[in-house]
């Protein structure tokens, strides 16, 4: 196959972003994917003649990077964002609570709605402020605090077990991946700073109304293809070498590709497999992040079952409750509001070793516990989706493995949510990424339009983002 100035491995969220920002930069690009579909981890599968996500990517107000995409993608119709900030929390047998925002400067904006969290004592809720204010002023760049446990650091500020569980573990699971007791102090502080602390707006949260294939997948193809991008799907790429002026990219019965520069944009389990032996160290370290799973329950009934402020919000969080998160989905599929279920689980270790039919008895009842109306419900579909690596895991030490986009491999360069963008894994982060490998491989190629894909991709811990049932 012929030459050209940059080949892009991977088609998820991260490869999509260097494409296009190479592309439209002017650079010759050439995409290699091994599905036959695009978006990656964010994707969309048919079952019975409806399409259903793999799981229930969200994003906030404050992911100016991924909504950016989604905006040069034609998708942003299809997705809806809250005016502000609501999380309602559903708990067995207990009125419902909810945590959400006041058109108050921050922090004040959170203020009045935890000390008013039914779920907690007031005792506990004053605790948990002025536990909120110190974590206000941990440094997300600290190497110290990047090695510190965020359970840890929650105890010595007054956080007991069931403070954890109730409050901090409802942002905590979702956004990392893993629960409070197993995560890094560093991105935990980096996800309340971004997503709770800095601006009243940023928690603001954005849902995905469409399926992802119709969001992401399909118009990031035709993006790519109009920006003269060769798109090369169901096609494997088995190893990038590195020659005298050249990398080589050698694809599965395929022959290879030459390029100038190579964008590797593979999930962080792949990663190692197409590096050059040169390399191994850097894949070691890639491969010391290990991965946190992430399972979705998807439940049809023949009825709507949803109560307030299920049906007002269309999504709640569980305390109490083997339910994390509960989305109403209805409207993906063209259904009556509050038939179609879908409950996010992070962090599932658990849930991973179950069977389908210990997972069925085990949510369908729980989600009767919840919404009394489910129990006389007849389901109609029910199946689970497992990502066993969804996301890299968020523990303590996690910041000195995660590579930079640049490697010691001149034009050779990485990009994906595991990378060292300081975000958790997230499609925020996994953007950002793209646009930081891209910046470097157009300066390898000398072609100036840094200043275009950083006004694309703003920098800096005040443009923050998060996401229940993180990307992987």
């Amino acid at each position: 196959m012929g030459a050209t100035s940059t080949v892009v491995i991977g088609g998820g969220v991260a490869g999509i972003t260097a494409a296009l920002d190479c592309a439209d930069a002017g650079a010759s690009v050439t995409l290699v994917e091994v599905r036959p579909r695009l978006g990656g981890a964010a994707y969309s599968f048919e079952r019975d003649g409806g399409q259903f996500d793999n799981g229930q990517h969200v994003f906030l107000r404050c992911c100016t990077s991924y909504r950016a995409l989604l905006a040069r993608l034609g998708s942003e119709d299809r997705v809806r964002l809250q005016a502000r900030m609501r999380i309602p929390v559903l708990s067995p047998g207990a009125p419902p609570a909810e945590l959400r925002s006041a058109p108050l400067p921050p922090p004040v904006h959170l203020a009045r709605s935890l000390l008013r969290y039914p779920l907690l004592s007031f005792r506990e809720r004053v605790r948990a402020a002025l536990a909120a204010r110190a974590l206000a002023h941990v440094d997300p760049d600290d190497h110290a605090a990047d090695a510190r446990s965020f359970g840890d650091w929650l105890a010595e500020h007054g956080q007991d077990a069931r403070a954890i569980e109730r409050l901090w573990d409802l942002v905590a699971l979702p956004t990392l991946n893993v629960r409070a007791r197993e995560a890094s102090l560093a991105l935990a502080a980096f996800v309340f700073q971004t997503g709770l602390l800095s601006d009243a707006s940023a928690a603001d949260i954005g849902f995905h109304v469409r399926p992802l294939s119709e969001i992401i997948g399909a118009p990031a193809l035709h993006a790519l293809q109009e920006s003269g991008v060769e798109v090369l799907l169901s096609t494997r790429a088995v190893r990038v070498e590195a020659r005298e002026a050249s990398l080589r990219v050698a694809l599965a019965e395929r022959g290879e590709l030459e390029a100038s520069t190579v964008i590797v944009a593979l999930p962080h389990t792949r990663v190692a497999d197409v590096l050059p032996a040169s390399l191994d160290p850097l894949a070691g370290r890639v491969r010391a992040l290990e991965s946190s799973p992430i399972v979705n329950v998807h439940v049809v009934y023949d009825r709507p079952v949803c109560a307030w402020p299920l049906t007002d919000v269309g999504f709640a969080a569980g305390v109490c409750t083997p339910v994390q998160y509960v989305f109403d989905r209805s409207e993906s599929l063209g259904l009556p509001s509050g038939r179609y279920l879908a409950v996010s689980l992070s962090g599932a270790e658990q849930e991973m070793q179950m069977s389908s039919e210990e997972l069925r008895e085990r949510y369908t009842r729980a989600l009767g516990e919840l919404l009394p109306a489910a129990r006389a419900a007849r389901i109609e579909r029910f199946q689970i989706t497992r990502e066993h690596a969804a996301t890299f895991r968020a523990a303590p030490g996690t910041r000195s493995l995660r590579p930079s986009s640049e490697t010691p491999v001149p034009g050779l360069l990485l990009a994906g949510a595991f990378t060292d963008t300081g975000w958790p894994a997230t499609l925020e982060g996994a953007v950002r990424s793209g646009h930081a490998a891209a910046r470097a491989a157009l300066r390898r190629l000398g072609i100036d339009r840094g200043d275009t894909l950083a006004a694309a991709s703003p920098a800096g811990r005040e443009n923050g983002g998060s996401a229940v049932g993180a990307l992987a």
